[in-house]
C-alpha cells in the first residue's frame, strides 16, 4: 500500500509495438522500467501476463544508480558520437582496471569470472586446445592493467571416458586465461571499445588472443551449452532446419521461460582474433589490398550457413560466370554475400569462411545426429598488423545495431591520408595513427538475402582469453617423422611448434593487456537503425535465466572440478580474504596512488633439469634483445614503416597515391555519418583519482557468534559499495529487473527476487523459539506441582508439590 501510494504509472500500447515505461518514486528507492514487446511472439495471454509482471514491478524496489560504470572512468568519456549515424551514445558500462591486484576467480568480481577448466574446444578432425584456463592467470597488474598470462604449466586430471567406460588421465602442458562477464553483464546493442596490447611477438604464431562476444544462451568452452545453439541467429520456421537448432521458430512450446515460435541462438561477434607467424614479408595469397602476417580477424558467427556452392578457402569468392568462346561456362559463381565493406588496411578473410558441424565423433565432449548437423558461416575480415600493436594499448571499436535493420560496424586506428583529388585512404606507418578507420561493414540485409539470418540480437557478454589450439597459427602440416606432440619441455615435440614459440613461452612474459573496456548505448530508438538497445542478460523479449536454472548443468563444469560447485556462478564474496594492513583491502594510501606505467611483469624461475642445474637455453627477451634475423626484418620494417609515416604528414608522391587508393575495397559501401573519424583524444588513460573512497578495512577475525577474537588473524571487511574478498571491487548489478524475476512474486519488504535470510537471521530466530520454548516448559512444570486443598477455616490453599 505503501509503495503504490507513491507511485506513478505510465503504459502506451499500440497494435504492432508496445511500449511501457512505469516510474516508482518512494522514499527508499525508485525504479524504471522500459520494455519493449512485439506482437509476433505475444498471444492475449502472453501479454496479459507481462501487464501483470509491470504491475508486479511497482512493488518492488531497486536503486537507479548505475553500477556498471567505474569510478575511475574520467567524465569526458560519459558519452561518445557515433561513426556511423553521427548521433551520442551514453556509457552504460566501464572497467579501468586501474585497482592493482584484483582478483578474478568465480565469486571474486561482481562483474568477471575467470575460468577454473579445461578448454574442451575439439575440431572434427580431433586437433584442439592445447591449455587449461586457471583464474590465477588472470589478474589486474600495477601498470593499470587488465593481465592474462599464458604459461608452460602442466595440468592433469582424471576424467571419466563415457565413450570407453574407463577413467583416463588428461594433459594440458600450457596455462592460460579466460574472463568473462556471463549471467552477469550482458547488453544488446550499442558501442563496444577495448584498448589492447596483444600478447607475444608478431613475427611467432601459436597464441589465439580474442576479445569477443557471445550471446548468454551459450558459455563459452561449455560446449554442452553451446551445442546446436552457436553461432545462430536465425527467427524463421524451416521443418528442414528444427532439429540443427535447438531453439526453433518452430517449436510452438520453447521451455523454461523461453517465447514459444522464436528462433534463439548463442550468437557470436569477434571484436578481434589474432593470427601472428611470419609470412616472409610476403603478402598472403587472395588477399585485397595485400595482407601479411601479422594480422587479427573482424568476424561475424552466424547460421544457418550457405550448404552449397561455398567459396574455397585460398581465394576470394566467385561473384562472376566465365564462358569460353563457344559459351559454355568455365565457372559458377559462387554462393556469398555480398554489400560487405573493407576499407584501410583490410582484406575481406579468404581463409576461413566457417564451420561445419557434423556428425560428433566418440572424442568429442557433445553428441549431434546427422539431422542435427549444420552449416556456421564466418563472414569477416583481416585487418594488417605492425610491431607497435604489441607494444602499446590500441583501440578496437564494433557499433552494433542488433537485429531486423540493423549492422555491424568494426573501427580501428591508422593514419588518414587525403590525395590531391580528395580521396581519403588509410595507412598503418609506425602503428601509432589515431585517426578512426571503418575497417569492415556488414548490414543485415547481407545476411537476409542469402540465408535469412540476421545480426545478432541475443543479450551477450564480453570474453577477453588467450588460447593456445594445435588448429590456429600452428604449423599446417607436419613431417612424418615428427611425433605431433605439443610439450615444450620435450625435445622430441620442438618439430610441431613454429620455431621461438617455445622460447617466447619460457620468458614468462607472454600477456595480453587490457586497458580499458567501454560499452555506450543510445538512448534515442530512432537515431540508429535496428532493434532498441538493451542491458542485462534476462530481458523480456530475450529470456534466459530461467533456461539457465532449467539446465544448470550445462554451464557447470564437468568431473573431477563440478564437486564443489552447487551452481554454475558461485556468490560474490564480500570481503573475508586475508589481510594484514588496510590497504590489503582497499584502504589508505593505496587509493590515491598513481598507477605505475612502468611496472613490468616479474622475471620467472628458470628452467631446470633433472638434477636440478640451470638449463642454458637461447630464450629471447620480449622486450629487448631480438635474434639476427627478426631484428633485419624489423629494421627493414619499420624503415617502410617510418617512410609511410612521413608521407602521412608531409604528403605523398603520385605513385604512391594510386598504389594506396587500392587499399580501400568493397561494394555498395553504406552511408555513415558526415561526421570526421579522427579522435582527438589520444590518452585516455586514468593513473589517478583521488576521490576515490576506501574500500574497506583489515579487521581482527571474530570466529563464530560468540567466539573470541583471535589478534594473529585478520580479514577483510568491505565498505558499503564494495565487494570481492579484498574488497577491490565496486558492487555491480542489472537496474532493471528480468524475466524471471519478474514472473516471482515480490513484496516491497525484499529487494531480492528470493528472500534475504542469513545464517544471522536463522541463528537469532531459533534463539528466540528455543527461549519461548523453555519457559513454556518451565510454566506447565510449575503449574504441575501445584495442588489445591482446603484448610481447617475452610480457605483454599495452594500447596507446591515436589516431584
Amino acid at each position: 500500500a505503501t509503495a503504490t501510494a507513491t507511485a506513478t504509472a505510465t503504459a502506451t500500447i499500440s497494435t504492432t509495438t508496445s511500449t511501457a515505461t512505469t516510474t516508482i518514486n518512494n522514499p527508499i528507492s525508485s525504479v524504471i522500467i522500459n520494455r519493449t514487446m512485439k506482437t509476433p511472439h505475444s498471444s492475449p495471454q502472453s501479454t496479459a501476463t507481462r501487464l501483470l509482471q509491470l504491475a508486479v514491478t511497482l512493488f518492488h524496489l531497486h536503486p537507479t544508480t548505475s553500477h556498471w560504470i567505474d569510478e575511475d572512468t574520467p567524465p569526458h568519456l560519459l558519452t561518445t558520437t557515433s561513426l556511423v549515424d553521427g548521433t551520442t551514445y551514453h556509457l552504460v558500462m566501464s572497467d579501468e582496471f586501474n585497482v592493482p591486484n584484483r582478483t578474478f576467480a568465480d565469486g571474486h568480481d561482481p562483474m568477471w569470472t575467470a575460468l577454473d577448466k579445461s578448454d574442451d574446444d575439439y575440431s572434427a578432425s580431433g586437433g584442439g586446445s592445447l591449455h587449461f584456463y586457471n583464474s590465477s592467470t588472470v589478474s589486474t597488474t600495477p601498470d593499470g592493467m587488465l593481465t592474462i598470462r599464458s604459461l608452460i604449466e602442466k595440468t592433469s586430471w582424471n576424467h571419466y571416458d563415457h565413450v570407453e567406460q574407463e577413467w583416463t588421465e588428461t594433459t594440458k602442458h600450457f596455462k592460460s586465461g579466460m574472463i568473462q562477464s556471463w549471467n552477469k553483464f550482458c547488453f544488446t546493442g550499442g558501442i563496444v571499445e577495448v584498448d589492447v596490447i596483444l600478447p607475444g611477438e608478431p613475427d611467432i604464431g601459436g597464441l589465439w588472443p580474442a576479445v569477443w562476444m557471445l550471446g548468454n544462451l551459450g558459455r563459452a568452452t561449455y560446449e554442452a551449452s553451446t551445442n546446436n545453439l552457436w553461432p545462430w541467429s536465425y527467427d524463421e520456421c524451416d521443418r528442414k532446419k528444427q532439429e540443427a537448432q535447438a531453439i526453433s521458430a518452430c517449436n510452438s512450446r520453447n521451455h523454461f521461460g523461453l517465447n514459444p515460435f522464436q528462433g534463439r541462438g548463442a550468437t557470436e561477434i569477434d571484436v578481434i582474433e589474432l593470427m601472428g607467424g611470419d609470412s616472409g614479408g610476403k603478402p598472403l595469397p587472395a588477399t585485397d589490398p595485400p595482407i601479411s602476417l601479422p594480422y587479427v580477424d573482424m568476424t561475424l558467427q552466424v547460421a544457418p550457413g550457405v550448404p552449397d556452392n561455398r567459396p574455397q578457402s585460398g581465394s576470394q569468392p566467385v561473384r562472376s560466370i566465365d564462358h569460353t568462346h563457344s559459351g559454355y561456362a568455365t565457372s559458377l559463381a559462387q554462393t556469398w554475400y555480398d554489400n560487405l565493406t573493407v576499407a584501410g588496411n583490410t582484406s575481406l578473410n579468404p581463409f576461413f569462411y566457417g564451420t561445419y558441424l557434423g556428425e560428433t565423433k566418440k572424442n568429442e565432449p557433445v553428441t549431434r545426429n546427422k539431422n542435427q548437423a549444420f552449416q556456421a558461416d564466418a563472414v569477416g575480415a583481416l585487418k594488417q598488423l605492425v610491431p607497435e600493436h604489441f607494444k602499446t594499448p590500441h583501440t578496437f571499436r564494433v557499433e552494433w545495431q542488433p537485429g531486423r535493420g540493423g549492422r555491424l560496424d568494426w573501427f580501428t586506428k591508422s593514419y588518414r591520408k587525403v590525395d590531391e583529388n580528395g580521396t581519403v585512404y588509410h595507412i598503418e606507418g609506425d602503428g601509432k595513427g589515431q585517426d578512426w578507420e571503418h575497417s569492415l561493414s556488414i548490414p543485415d540485409f547481407a545476411l537476409d538475402a542469402v540465408m535469412g539470418s540476421k545480426i545478432p540480437e541475443e543479450p551477450s557478454y564480453l570474453i577477453f582469453n588467450v588460447a593456445i589450439s594445435s588448429t590456429w597459427a600452428f604449423p599446417y602440416s607436419l613431417p612424418d617423422w615428427c611425433p605431433k606432440c605439443y610439450d615444450c619441455n620435450d625435445p622430441k615435440c620442438t618439430c610441431s611448434f613454429n620455431p621461438g614459440f617455445c622460447n617466447m613461452m619460457k620468458t614468462g612474459k607472454v600477456a595480453m593487456k587490457i586497458d580499458s573496456v567501454r560499452v555506450y548505448q543510445s538512448k534515442d530508438d530512432s537515431a540508429h537503425v535496428g532493434k532498441p538497445h538493451t542491458l542485462g542478460c534476462d530481458p523480456v523479449e530475450f529470456p534466459t535465466r530461467e533456461f539457465i536454472k532449467g539446465y544448470e548443468y550445462r554451464y557447470m563444469r564437468n568431473p573431477p572440478f563440478v564437486y564443489k560447485d552447487k551452481h554454475p556462478l558461485r556468490e560474490v564474496k564480500n570481503g573475508g580474504g586475508d589481510c594484514v594492513v588496510d590497504e590489503d583491502c582497499g584502504g589508505g594510501g593505496i587509493e590515491t596512488e598513481d598507477v605505475d606505467t612502468a611496472w613490468v611483469q616479474p622475471e620467472v624461475a628458470p628452467a631446470v633439469d633433472d638434477d636440478d642445474e640451470e638449463v642454458k637455453e637461447d630464450i629471447m627477451d620480449l622486450d629487448d634483445g631480438e635474434d639476427t634475423k627478426s631484428s633485419t626484418k624489423r629494421m627493414r620494417q619499420m624503415k617502410k614503416l617510418e617512410s609511410d609515416t612521413n608521407d602521412a604528414e608531409g604528403g605523398a608522391s603520385d605513385e604512391e597515391d594510386a598504389d594506396e587508393s587500392n587499399a580501400i575495397a568493397g561494394l555498395d559501401a553504406p552511408p555513415i555519418s558526415s561526421e570526421p573519424l579522427e579522435n582527438s583524444e589520444e590518452n585516455t588513460k586514468v593513473t589517478s583519482n583521488p576521490t576515490r573512497k576506501s574500500k574497506g578495512s583489515c579487521v581482527v577475525v571474530t570466529p563464530g557468534l560468540f567466539g573470541v577474537p583471535s589478534p594473529e588473524r585478520k580479514q577483510c571487511k568491505c565498505n558499503k559499495g564494495y565487494t570481492g574478498p579484498h574488497c577491490l571491487s565496486v558492487e555491480k548489478f542489472d537496474e532493471e529487473p528480468g524475466a524471471y524475476e519478474l514472473k516471482k512474486v515480490t513484496t516491497i519488504f525484499k529487494n531480492r527476487a528470493n528472500p534475504y535470510v542469513t545464517r544471522f537471521h536463522i541463528f537469532f530466530g531459533g534463539m528466540l523459539m528455543g527461549a519461548f520454548l523453555v519457559f513454556w516448559v518451565l510454566d506447565i512444570s510449575v503449574k504441575g506441582r501445584k495442588t489445591r486443598f482446603i484448610n481447617t477455616d475452610g480457605k483454599e490453599m495452594v500447596r507446591l508439590t515436589h516431584p
